[in-house]
């Protein structure tokens, strides 16, 4: 199934004109595709996924064709090569797996309806029409589009939409683009428009079960942000208009569609009265993000999925690039900190982890390269320190060069290093190659040895891990003026540690903003004369602190039982990203603990302690002109008092729920998740979980549905588990792009975890058949792996897993996960029983 030749090289397409007919009612659509483009050999083959060929004619002579369903392929002799106009005829049913064309469901009034949309990343584009699916075969489209309509529709593509001629909607001529970014949407839609500065028309599009002014935020996100980028890129937005879509049944987050960019409802649209801070945020964030793709990644693209990072890095940069610039009071960098940052060391140190630049031939395989962690944060991490070592100036030069020089064009991760170090006079290639082209990370050990400040590097793993000597080129960033800039060796003697800590008058540190990728582990010595001043540290380097102290025990390299003391040392601090580390070690510490025990009574009266300070001084209510940060650490401590069993919180969560029964959607949305959780936890009944249920799928708001979800799933009750996952399959309630958060929260409930695991061994097949395309389908098994942390649980694991281990697009995912699960297990046996004395020793 290796598609070890890429059509492109055999047939190169300029230009597709794209007539599709879609019946709705009916399920099914018929197209004509005509490309006319430059045949290098006289066989060909055209990308096709399931649709039925009718016709095939070539410069208007029909052609005899084979199709190769292994191959994704049209074959075609054309016993000539040179141009060539191909017209293709066919028809194909539309999707239910949220891929190729598909339709979206939603309730209005009570009425079921729905909307057309498209999906076609990674390489969906062939379901919907032949073509060369490849991202270096870019071409020109027209699109012409006829389908049931109804008074009142909108129809919308990448492009404007040029005439309607016998209810055929003809949209104007594209730029050259990639077949994966073609895009279009029909249906009953509502919208908000404006314009930039610079004349380009923005849109927001939803369906009309939302209400009008949940459009609002992501309107002025949108319009700002294309601006922001004008400038910053210092190259223009290359299209009339930018639409943002939302769509109801969405697999990925957002899809960076050229000028029609789409999105799960939840990402684009919110309550403006009504939204949590940190939900604002991540909805900028993702507007953001697409938006930067479309210069980067949509202007100027990754020839070949290889350099799928490219894309998705620097988007994933940029996006905190732009919203610092829109919103500064938000310090959104911050929140780079404890998201990104912590997903890519945590899943960059387990060994067998795929390098950031990974070589790809089997299309199978092409969706299990949207490994987050890597491609998104790890990629972003990277960038971040390109951009930290060139500067901004620099930056936006190589850019500028960058676009003019592949502008409607493909282009590769040397050319853009080549540009960034033009514009900064430094081989950025040889610094980024040591970060791209291998997996994981180094821990750098800062150690005084006879007197001597020395640092040495080596690749840090989580569980096993198998040495291979790599080495990295590391920005350092000490406040140590004798420390270098990067470290390119093994090993380096600083000098005198008296003497360098006496001129310093402060406690020697390394990655100073935590903007390079690799951790340190201090010695006694370094370590406590960092403690001992912490409280005069900034935020970032106090969650350093944590951050690194964490991964140290997760790689064996520190004991758990080392860290416990510290978290009481920053219990009360008022940064919100300090208290998002702490609480994710003190969370850490929950699977040392048996349910039930005295040892998780003890670590529940530790959380008592942690959270008792913040919960009396912030309370449950926002305040009037509260910080930032305590809109955001409330959220911490609340989770944490209820975790300990406060009663004080659970009763104060049980009077806000009563206060507010009928109009549950109103309570403010940073603490509604844990009003409603308590009161199923400690006042639930099969009435109150069937009216949850019943308010989850008739909302159209996708912060309450998740509230309600993360509720519903922490109930004790047996048979209120077994009937929510009797409704894993029941798309009307649970749609399918939501059904792993679902999942993963009964299977981290305690009480639902066996019935949880029952469920997707029994019905793995019909996982597959539903979700078996996505790019998301893998993180099921993450999510697992995620959870089980008992030895039972590992055999078990593997049991059902390991047989899978061949399947394309699962085997690395499989692998990884049982190191991850084995390393878990063994330091929980290891550890468990001196973790427990020193928690009761803590709270005695």
């Amino acid at each position: 199934m290796a598609e070890l030749t890429r059509f492109y090289q055999m047939f190169q397409p300029k230009h597709y004109d794209l007539f599709l007919n879609i019946d709705r009612k009916a399920k099914q659509f018929t197209g004509k595709t005509t490309i006319t483009g430059a045949a290098k050999e006289s066989q060909i083959a055209i990308h096709q996924k399931d649709l039925t060929i009718i016709s095939v004619q070539a410069n208007g002579q029909a052609l005899p064709f084979t199709t190769d369903p292994a191959a994704d392929a049209l074959r075609i002799d054309l016993q000539q090569t040179g141009n060539v106009e191909l017209t293709i005829t066919y028809k194909a049913a539309l999707t239910d797996t949220m891929m190729g064309i598909y339709p979206s469901y939603y309730e209005l009034n009570g009425v079921k309806k729905q909307i057309i949309g498209t999906q076609f990343e990674t390489n969906f584009a062939r379901q919907a029409f032949p073509c060369i699916d490849e991202p270096e075969a870019k071409a020109t489209f027209e699109l012409a589009l006829k389908f049931d309509e109804q008074p009142g529709e909108t129809v919308l593509s990448n492009m404007p939409e040029a005439r309607v001629e016998d209810g055929v909607h003809y949209f104007e001529k594209t730029v050259r683009m990639s077949t994966y970014l073609v895009a279009f949407a029909f249906g009953e839609l509502q919208s908000k428009l404006t314009t930039t500065e610079s004349g380009v028309k923005i849109g927001v599009f939803a369906t009309k079960a939302h209400q009008a002014n949940e459009l609002d935020f992501a309107l002025d996100i949108a319009k700002r942000s294309i601006e922001f980028y004008e400038e910053f890129y210092q190259t223009p937005y290359p299209l009339p208009h930018s639409w943002q879509l939302a769509l109801p049944d969405f697999s990925a987050g957002a899809m960076e569609n050229w000028g029609l960019v789409t999105y799960r409802e939840a990402y684009l649209l919110l309550d403006p009265a009504n939204t949590a801070l940190d939900m604002k945020q991540l909805v900028a964030t993702v507007i953001a993000h697409e938006l930067a793709h479309q210069w980067f990644g949509d202007l100027v693209t990754m020839k070949w999925w290889d350099d799928l990072w490219l894309n998705e890095s620097f988007a994933n940069m940029m996006e905190y690039v732009a919203i610092d610039a829109l919103e500064p009071n938000w310090r959104i960098w911050e929140s780079f900190q404890t998201s990104e940052a912590p997903a890519a060391l945590q899943r960059d140190a387990t060994d067998g982890v795929q390098s950031v630049h990974v070589q790809v031939n089997n299309p199978a395989e092409i969706d299990a390269l949207f490994d987050g962690a890597i491609v998104y944060a790890k990629g972003a991490r990277m960038l971040v320190m390109v951009r930290a070592l060139i500067g901004d100036d620099a930056l936006r030069t190589g850019l500028k060069n960058y676009f003019a020089a592949h502008q409607f064009g493909n282009a590769t991760g040397a050319d853009l290093w080549a540009a960034l170090g033009v514009a900064a006079g430094i081989d950025v290639g040889a610094i980024m190659n040591s970060w791209l082209e291998q997996p994981g990370y180094p821990v750098v050990t800062a150690a005084v040895e006879e007197g001597q400040l020395v640092l040495t590097q080596q690749q840090f793993f989580i569980g096993a891990g198998e040495e291979q000597g790599r080495n990295w080129q590391i920005p350092l960033n000490s406040n140590y003026a004798a420390v270098p800039a990067i470290l390119t060796t093994k090993k380096v003697v600083v000098g005198d540690y008296a003497k360098l800590r006496a001129a310093a008058a402060e406690p020697f540190r390394l990655n100073i903003g935590n903007n390079s990728h690799f951790i340190v582990k201090y010695d006694t010595t370094l370590l406590q004369d960092i403690l001992d001043q912490s409280a005069s540290l900034g935020a970032v380097s106090q969650l350093q602190i944590l951050q690194d102290l964490r991964l140290l025990a997760e790689g064996r390299l520190l004991s758990y039982v080392a860290i416990v003391p510290v978290l009481t040392q920053f219990a009360n601090s008022h940064f919100a990203i300090v208290n998002a580390a702490l609480y994710q070690v003190a969370g850490n510490l929950k699977k040392f603990v048996t349910p039930d025990s005295i040892a998780e009574q003890n670590l529940r009266t530790f959380y008592d302690k942690l959270s008792e300070a913040q919960v009396t001084r912030l309370g449950w209510n926002a305040k009037e002109n509260e910080t930032n940060d305590d809109q955001l650490t409330r959220p911490y401590v609340l989770r944490a008092a209820l975790y300990a069993r406060n009663q004080a919180a659970i009763e104060a969560a049980h009077v806000l729920f009563t206060k507010n029964k009928h109009q549950l959607v109103a309570l403010p949305a940073a603490i509604r998740v844990f009003v409603l959780a308590n009161e199923v936890k400690h006042f639930g009944s099969a009435a109150l979980c069937e009216q949850l249920l019943q308010q989850y799928r008739q909302s159209t708001d996708a912060s309450f549905k998740s509230d309600l979800c993360a509720a519903l799933s922490s109930t004790p009750d047996a048979n209120l588990i077994a009937q929510l996952i009797a409704r894993f399959e029941d798309a009307d309630t649970i749609k399918p792009q939501d059904l792993r958060a679902w999942f993963r929260n009964v299977l981290a409930n305690d009480d639902g975890q066996q019935a949880a695991w029952d469920w997707i061994r029994a019905e793995w097949q019909w996982l597959e058949k539903t979700v078996g395309g996505d790019m998301e389908f893998t993180t099921y098994i993450t999510v697992i792996a995620s959870i089980f942390h008992t030895p039972a649980r590992l055999a078990e694991f593997k049991a059902f897993f390991e047989p899978k281990i061949k399947t394309p697009g699962l085997t690395r995912e499989i692998q990884m996960d049982i190191k991850v699960i084995e390393g878990r297990v063994n330091l929980i046996e290891e550890e468990k029983a001196a973790v427990n004395d020193t928690i009761a020793q803590l709270v005695k």
